[in-house]
């Protein structure tokens, strides 16, 4: 049986149904020289959509699509196939009977793909086609790190009775005793440290009626692992508790904590919040690695000009520097980072937070507690007191915090803050509908940033390509002079095949300059300020994502969907 070249029947067939023009298919035969096949770098280059190319594949063919969602794969199921194997060729394992291997594939025409897997498994192979996205995602999930670990540890567990676990009726003693057995503490470590080792932000464990589920957010996104079966909700959850010296045995309400990890010589803090719902507690832990904490203001992603404008508001003695942006934004980190350019022996600094996330040496920090009164307002009027030169309120959320922090940025203090709004001249408006006189915020506000974050395009797999054409207009009409090359991540093993490895910060700097304060004090509509703005060198967020773009850091579908409307 001689190999077969998916590559030439594949494209001349293409052609002649219309799918891709001539010209499409000599510019990807050119590049699949170096080795990629066809029908991805087709996808890649924007000649076809993965969706219409696995149809018409399946119908070329005659062989089943299948979506990778419809499947739980049984582990033993997976490690017939070695990861390395699976990566290499795209595939992987669904299901067996008797001899019959079931696999799915990204390319069922791959001739040596196939011998080399018959070889390997000694079964005779049934083909399925899937995306080569889903197939990916699959084998991240079913090939994780800590999977062995985890089935060492669930095979020597000792039962919980289902019917106990659902009801929730286990004493807190029994609880503990679970929680503290040997194989459950292996388990928790084994999906904290596989957490970090891909770089994950977030670890959420979520109970459903049937099964329990583990999530880990990877540069903005979720993505589902290999979870344990929910037999053990309770002993993971309640050894989260004790970690985190939490109530195990309160289970109605929602509890906060924080506890701390060495891994590979590095010291991690975990933050730990637990959620009542039907089936159980959820439990999310936001990983705090200071180390990956960028503190240097190059680090953040800023344009050159916007630096020098957010640089020099935070080097004035006094007024109130506002960064604006949803959750998961980054304001934290550009705050810090703020923090960390002022910070001197010289300088009284401190903070009020909600929570402490860093702690930062050389800066008082305090951790707001409005349960016995401690809140923003109260923190910050006890901060006044304590002849500071700069301060740091966590953020704006009531009338109250926001007078007392204007009134310390009139009155000779250097104010950092955060409130949520969507861009920076919306943010004015909102401290005026907060009740605040115009004249106050026009004396106060030295500058405003709006930030979001955007994925970076893997540098290990990082590929130029052809994006659709109604794309691109949304660039070219941005920057009509520029010869732009477009860049994308393909995928590989160092970025979980997403094509994205870490993230970059998207600006806005508003400097308040006298113009714009006599806006503000004529209650001048946001249009207006933006208008007068953008004379002095203003750009929105979505220019400054396209600006990252045509400079080769993301992609433009990453602020495609960030920013504009699909």
């Amino acid at each position: 049986m001689s190999p077969r070249n998916p590559g030439s029947n594949l494209g001349a067939r293409l052609v002649e149904k219309g799918l891709i023009t001539k010209e499409a298919l000599a510019k990807a035969q050119k590049a699949s020289k170096r080795g990629t096949p066809l029908q991805k770098t087709l996808v890649e280059q924007g000649s076809i959509t993965e969706e219409k190319l696995i149809d018409f594949m399946a119908k070329e063919l005659n062989i089943p699509c299948v979506k990778m969602s419809d499947y739980v794969i049984d582990p033993k199921i997976v490690k017939i196939v070695p990861e390395k194997l699976a990566r290499h060729y795209t595939v992987i394992p669904l299901f067996k009977v008797l001899d019959t291997l079931t696999i799915a594939m990204a390319d069922p025409s791959n001739f040596y793909a196939i011998e080399d897997i018959k070889i390997k498994t000694k079964c005779e192979l049934n083909k399925v086609l899937a995306s080569e996205k889903d197939i990916n995602k699959a084998i991240d999930k079913y090939y994780a790190a800590g999977v062995e670990i985890m089935e060492e540890a669930i095979k020597d567990l000792k039962e919980i009775s289902l019917e106990q676990e659902a009801k929730e009726e286990a004493s807190p003693s029994q609880l503990q005793h679970d929680a503290e057995d040997a194989p459950i503490v292996k388990l928790v470590n084994s999906f904290i440290a596989q957490a970090i080792n891909r770089r994950a932000s977030d670890i959420h464990l979520e109970p459903y009626e049937k099964d329990l589920r583990i999530r880990y957010r990877i540069d903005g996104v979720l993505y589902e692992v290999a979870s344990p079966p929910k037999n053990l909700q309770g002993a993971l959850v309640s050894r989260l508790k004790i970690l985190s010296q939490l109530d195990i045995a309160e289970r109605r309400l929602p509890q906060d904590g924080r506890f701390r990890m060495r891994i590979k010589d590095k010291s991690i803090d975990l933050r730990l919040s637990t959620l009542p719902t039907i089936f159980g507690e959820k439990v999310v832990m936001r990983i705090l690695d200071k180390g990956s904490l960028a503190l240097d203001m190059k680090d953040l992603g800023m344009e050159e000009n916007m630096l020098a404008g957010f640089e020099k508001a935070i080097a004035s003695p006094y007024g109130m520097v506002v960064v604006t942006g949803p959750t998961g934004s980054g304001k934290t980190t550009t705050l810090y980072s703020a923090l960390n350019k002022v910070n001197s022996v010289g300088k009284n600094i401190i903070t009020v937070e909600d929570p402490v996330e860093y702690r930062i040496h050389g800066i008082n920090q305090v951790q707001v507690q409005p349960k016995i009164g401690l809140t923003f307002a109260a923190g910050l009027r006890s901060i006044l007191r304590q002849d500071p030169d700069i301060v740091m309120v966590g953020e704006v959320r009531d009338l109250e915090t926001a007078e007392i922090a204007i009134r310390a940025a009139l009155t000779g203090h250097l104010v950092f803050t955060t409130l949520h709004t969507n861009d920076a001249v919306g943010t004015l408006a909102r401290l005026v509908d907060m009740g605040i006189e115009p004249f106050l915020v026009a004396s106060s506000v030295v500058v405003v940033m709006a930030q979001r974050l955007v994925r970076r395009i893997c540098p290990d797999c990082k590929k130029e390509y052809t994006p659709p054409q109604e794309m691109q207009k949304i660039i070219k009409e941005k920057f009509p002079d520029k010869d732009i090359k477009f860049y994308k991540g393909v995928g590989c093993k160092n970025c979980n095949n997403t094509g994205y490895r870490g993230r970059v910060g998207v600006h806005e700097v508003l400097s308040i300059t006298d113009e714009i304060k006599e806006m503000i004090i004529n209650r001048k509509t946001p249009d207006e300020i933006e208008k007068a703005a953008r004379k002095q060198g203003f750009i929105s967020l979505s220019e400054c994502g396209l600006l990252k773009v045509a400079n080769g850091i993301t992609s433009l579908e990453e602020v495609h969907s960030s920013f504009f409307e699909v």
